[in-house]
């Protein structure tokens, strides 16, 4: 069976008791509402390769199917993710999967090509293509949406969080500018996106909101409820005419340079990465998932803020 296979089969089995060990992805549709779910609550939906490939194939489905109008993206459990997985133990850097762009296969190839190849596929590829698919899609974020979570409500056309959701993107102190989809000045304001990478701090859900990165805020409670009224309402417009819509936009943005910037912060991002194993010999300046999540604690602790 192939990769892509399996991650059908992921989308699209119903046996509850394997959701945790398998299926990484959940997928269901409703009312002309298609619900992409992160399944990796004991990691905190960090993400794997498995995941990203499922989360490939939920997209392509939810775009195929022609009773779908909108794409909700949510997280199964406390948080909507934690980011890129760099230390669970399901973390698969190493393992070839069934490639979706036309870029080379990076698990036997040396040096800086490795990351670089691999990155190319599963990070700023995919996530242009989630970003460009021709219906609307909404983020629903709660808890943590950390590094490599921020890519993936990034890509989503509307962000709705809970008053208790932050945002953060602590790569600096890996002496790496940001994450590899950096569409930091898009989301925030230059200076505000400088604050956010130099600090490293936690953003929370009512700045992001007044910096234009959130849409709407709800209480835990009410997330859910009040962001598919608001999915049912987009759900209601004609297709074309929101397609049309969602591509002109992401146009303008990308007439503003956001596409061609990304195309140099990729770049920057990777020597970041041989420059780590240079003096280091860690790609990642010296941080696994227990070394990062202690920092983090240890920050929010220092700022009064819950860790």
């Amino acid at each position: 069976m192939t990769a892509a296979n399996q991650t059908q089969e992921f989308v699209q089995r119903e046996d509850k008791s394997v959701y945790e060990t398998e299926q990484p992805v959940l997928y269901s549709v409703k009312d002309g509402i298609a619900t992409v779910t992160m399944n990796r609550p004991g990691f905190n939906n960090a993400q794997n390769s498995q995941m990203t490939y499922a989360l490939d194939a939920a997209f392509r489905q939810a775009v195929d199917d022609d009773s779908v109008k909108v794409i909700l993206l949510r997280g199964e459990g406390k948080h909507f993710s934690a980011g890129h997985d760099i230390g669970t133990p399901g973390r698969d850097i190493n393992k070839e999967f069934d490639r979706s762009t036309l870029w080379w296969d990076h698990t036997n190839k040396p040096g800086g090509e490795y990351l670089y190849a691999r990155e190319q596929e599963v990070y700023l590829g995919m996530c242009r293509r989630w970003r460009d698919l021709p219906k609307p899609t909404i983020a629903m974020v709660q808890g943590a949406c950390v590094a490599g979570g921020l890519m993936l409500a990034w890509v989503c056309d509307l962000i709705i969080a809970s008053d208790d959701a932050f945002f953060q993107d602590p790569v600096v102190r890996m002496g790496i500018p940001g994450v590899e989809y950096f569409a930091h000045p898009y989301e925030l304001n230059p200076r505000v996106a400088k604050e956010f990478l130099f600090l490293g701090d936690r953003m929370s859900a009512e700045r992001a909101r007044e910096m234009g990165m959130v849409n709407r805020i709800f209480s835990r409670d009410e997330l859910a409820d009040a962001t598919y009224e608001i999915a049912a309402k987009i759900a209601r417009q004609p297709r074309m005419g929101l397609a049309l819509t969602k591509q002109v936009i992401n146009h303008v943005e990308d007439l503003a340079g956001k596409r061609t910037g990304m195309e140099a912060a990729f770049a920057w991002h990777h020597f970041a990465h041989v420059h780590n194993e240079q003096i280091s010999g860690d790609l990642l300046g010296g941080y696994d998932a227990k070394g990062m999540v202690k920092a983090n604690k240890a920050e929010a602790s220092a700022n009064g803020e819950k860790a």
